[in-house]
């Protein structure tokens, strides 16, 4: 699909999870329970997951776990009195444990965020253009054009900016053969030439 909305969520979402499980496992995280065995992150890496699902994110304002089952998990340790004396040695390490893992996940996951948000902004900038300009739009997604493919020009247009939608989405206002396409397109998909005007020749 070439969908404004859709296109690219995915794939940016997976780098993200990738970056986060390669900083999770490199620093080798162990730990040693009460009952000597010995907890790597293969056995941690449920409560990765839990520190994923339960971090607002600044895009929606909340948690995913929020948006998907409208309430956000607990683990059983979370209920417990904090004035308890008699509290089994196996259930305290667990408790030490899990929280020392969830600490080291959620700085995992920052650093990713941070890490991604360097990246994205080093190689986009915001939309330079404004409502009623003329623009060209990229033909790479068209389908539909008529004649021979190797000869399709790269952008089509001018057409005018009909509206702008966030920073990275604008609304065109298509005419001819395109009049049928969904207006919106990805910012990067424009570009505004030095005074565009419809006529290509004198």
């Amino acid at each position: 699909s070439n969908l404004t909305h859709t296109d690219g969520l995915a794939e940016r979402m997976i780098q993200t999870l990738e970056d986060m499980n390669r900083r999770f496992c490199a620093y080798a995280l162990e730990f040693k329970g009460s009952d000597g065995f010995t907890h790597d992150w293969c056995t941690l890496i449920p409560a990765l997951e839990l520190a994923y699902k339960t971090s607002i994110h600044s895009s929606t304002g909340k948690t995913p776990a929020m948006l998907e089952k409208g309430w956000n998990p607990r683990l059983s340790y979370d209920t417990l009195k904090k004035d308890l004396v008699d509290i089994h040695a196996t259930a305290s390490s667990f408790k030490l444990m899990i929280e020392k893992a969830r600490h080291h996940e959620n700085r995992c996951m920052q650093y990713s965020l941070k890490y991604a948000k360097e990246r994205w902004d080093k190689s986009h900038k915001p939309p330079y253009f404004q409502i009623g300009d003329f623009v060209l739009v990229s033909t790479l997604n068209f389908k539909n054009i008529k004649g021979p493919k190797k000869l399709k020009d790269s952008f089509a247009g001018p057409f005018m900016v009909k509206a702008l939608h966030g920073p990275n989405s604008v609304q065109l206002e298509l005419t001819g053969e395109l009049m049928n396409k969904h207006p919106t397109f990805p910012a990067s998909l424009i570009s505004l030439t030095a005074q565009v005007t419809r006529n290509y020749f004198p």
